[in-house]
């Protein structure tokens, strides 16, 4: 039993997105309302990017932090290791903002190669470091409804807010899929490698091609099975979920509208 234990929680760890959704099921918020934590969310999201203020951003970025990591029971270096692909991301972004290029020496600071001239001016610089936080601490406002609801839930909350069907349901199959073909093709690179597909980089080139393409036949495979699986099942169309009923409390809705007023009164300050 214990041996089982520990393979289903390497299993939950060894993929980005089966660790989210472990998480999600043991967070600390589970058994708050699903709507409540996606409402908050979005709340935050939209004050985070609306106020377009660094010092909201940064307060943002902190506290929903400590919120994922205390509340939701993520391990500090396993929520930085989900915060390293938004962040790749957005430092590639900053930067194609923040430089420019010229063929005149223009700019605070540039750099001459030969035929033109990379610059940059403060105010690139300063708007590119505002985006690169806010950004940021719209990423963890999402993380801090991903990492807390469960996609069941989740699918509930849209179809409350009358969200289409088809789009519910494809959300649902896509992302259940999204674990059929982790796992496939987690069995296939650990092939490769005991195979020494992985040896230089022409042998990875040509692994990596050949991992693709049989997925690719793979998960045509594995659709029709999972959808005879479903029909088997009694599938008609629309996929229902068990809901538990879980009420709002009246500290949880002063806690949000504390929260959310203060990131109003920091922005009003900093202006």
């Amino acid at each position: 039993m214990e041996g089982q234990k520990h393979r289903h929680k390497h299993r939950h760890h060894s993929h980005g997105v089966q660790t989210m959704d472990f998480y999600a099921y043991q967070s600390g918020l589970r058994q708050w309302n699903g709507s409540y934590k996606v409402l908050s969310a979005l709340l935050i999201l939209i004050l985070c990017i609306g106020l377009n203020d660094i010092w909201v951003s940064l307060t943002v970025i902190v506290t929903v932090g400590m919120l994922n990591v205390i509340g939701n029971r993520v391990p500090f270096r396993q929520y930085v290791e989900l915060m390293k692909i938004p962040i790749a991301f957005l430092v590639l972004g900053c930067v194609a903002i923040a430089f420019g290029i010229s063929t005149k020496p223009v700019g605070e600071y540039r750099i001459y190669l030969k035929w033109f001239y990379f610059y940059m001016t403060k105010a690139d610089i300063w708007k590119a470091i505002e985006l690169f936080f806010k950004a940021l601490g719209a990423v963890g406002a999402m993380y801090f409804m991903a990492l807390s609801t469960p996609v069941g839930e989740l699918i509930n909350v849209l179809r409350k807010a009358h969200v289409p069907k088809l789009i519910v349901e494809l959300m649902n199959m896509i992302y259940r899929f999204i674990f059929i073909l982790t796992d496939v093709q987690g069995r296939m690179k650990r092939s490769a490698v005991s195979r020494l597909g992985y040896i230089d980089f022409k042998t990875s080139c040509g692994s990596f091609g050949k991992i693709a393409g049989n997925l690719f036949i793979l998960s045509l495979k594995k659709a029709d099975t999972y959808y005879d699986a479903m029909i088997s099942r009694g599938y008609d169309g629309e996929i229902r979920f068990l809901e538990e009923e879980k009420k709002v409390t009246f500290v949880q809705i002063a806690g949000m509208a504390a929260y959310l007023i203060a990131l109003v009164l920091i922005w009003y300050i900093g202006r």
